[in-house]
């Protein structure tokens, strides 16, 4: 059975990105060079102590191109290859900074959409001075969010270490900073890195009023997109190895099919990976029956969302097709689970109690 859904949602995008402003001191805190006038609404950060911007002229809305901790510049060249494969290291330590340190907070944005947002994750976006995230999820935050806050910090992908830092500097530095993600921090994302990165750094968590703001995660948000599918013992698994490999993916993979829990697949395929999903397919056949619900979610609480129920046997072909990228979300039903009326259900085990 399948079930292909579209939805109108807004994704909560600003209308418009703020005007820059040109100051002579930066606002993390740091010493800043010189101060030169720009009309430039697309400047760059000089390099700073603190990441933040130290140069010409500081944009309401910061790049990391030229950013000390070591994010990803705009453009491209011949070393681009060589320096992806050198690791990143800690900039400046606690030894680098004279201020008082800030607040600083994670805070999980939910599947995308501003009703999916927490308020408990809308107020201390409010009260933040520096918002710094990935570039999609600072497009996902509200004009009213935007527009409160003194600078914002984005990064493209794959600046996860870089931005993190900078949020760190800029907190040391002074400032009350949020660093934000889609769905939880605590879930694939940067709360833990951020407390490595201050562990490394000499700080410590309460240092920095190190807090975390949980938001709906995607497994969440897309099994009440599914119906009922993850009531019972359930795990997450993501197909990404750019930091797990993959062989250790595989391991965990077998180890949840033959038990009796849901899977939810983050990540399930790119460009680069696409064997990843068709060994997790193959490996999903291996312990459970090709007519087993499967649910995809596709850009779950966006514009672009399509919600598919089909079963196992035809996942991997799906690979091929629009519906499967690093914007979806899938839930592999366990051997209870079944599809009544459009939706999957897992039962709990009431029925094996009470007479319903």
């Amino acid at each position: 059975m399948n079930t292909d859904t579209a939805t109108d949602e807004t994704t909560g995008e600003s209308e418009s990105e703020p005007e820059p402003e040109a100051e002579s001191e930066p606002k993390c805190g740091a010493s800043s060079g010189d101060s030169n006038s720009s009309s430039d609404s697309d400047s760059r950060s000089e390099p700073s102590t603190c990441g933040a911007s130290t140069g010409s002229d500081s944009s309401s809305r910061s790049s990391a191109e030229g950013s000390a901790c070591g994010a990803s510049s705009s453009g491209s060249s011949s070393n681009d290859t060589e320096k992806s494969k050198t690791r990143e290291k800690v900039g400046a330590t606690l030894e680098d900074f004279d201020a008082e340190p800030g607040q600083l907070t994670a805070v999980g944005l939910g599947p995308g959409h501003p009703e999916g947002m927490t308020e408990r994750a809308k107020t201390a976006l409010l009260e933040a001075e520096h918002i710094v995230g990935y570039t999609t999820y600072i497009e996902l935050l509200s004009a009213e969010i935007t527009d409160a806050a003194d600078d914002l910090y984005d990064t493209p992908m794959c600046g996860e270490v870089s931005r993190t830092e900078e949020a760190i500097d800029r907190t040391l530095a002074g400032n009350d900073v949020a660093i934000v993600g889609s769905g939880d921090p605590n879930v694939y994302a940067l709360a833990g890195l951020a407390l490595e990165i201050l562990e490394s750094k000499g700080a410590t968590a309460s240092m920095v009023d190190f807090e975390v703001v949980p938001g709906v995660p995607a497994a969440q948000s897309c099994g009440a997109r599914l119906g009922a599918p993850l009531v019972n013992d359930t795990v997450s698994i993501s197909l990404s190895d750019h930091l797990v490999p993959m062989p250790e993916i595989e391991s965990r993979l077998h180890a949840a099919a033959k038990e009796s829990f849901t899977i939810t697949i983050y990540n399930p395929w790119s460009r680069k990976r696409r064997e990843n999903f068709e060994k997790c397919c193959e490996i999903l056949l291996t312990h459970r029956d090709s007519d087993t619900p499967v649910g995809i979610v596709h850009g779950a609480g966006r514009e672009d969302e399509r919600v598919v129920i089909t079963e196992l046997g035809e996942l991997e072909e799906l690979g091929e097709s629009e519906l499967v990228d690093m914007t979806t979300t899938i839930v592999v039903g366990n051997e209870d689970t079944y599809v009544w009326d459009d939706r999957m259900v897992t039962p709990r085990g009431y029925e094996t109690k009470y007479d319903y």
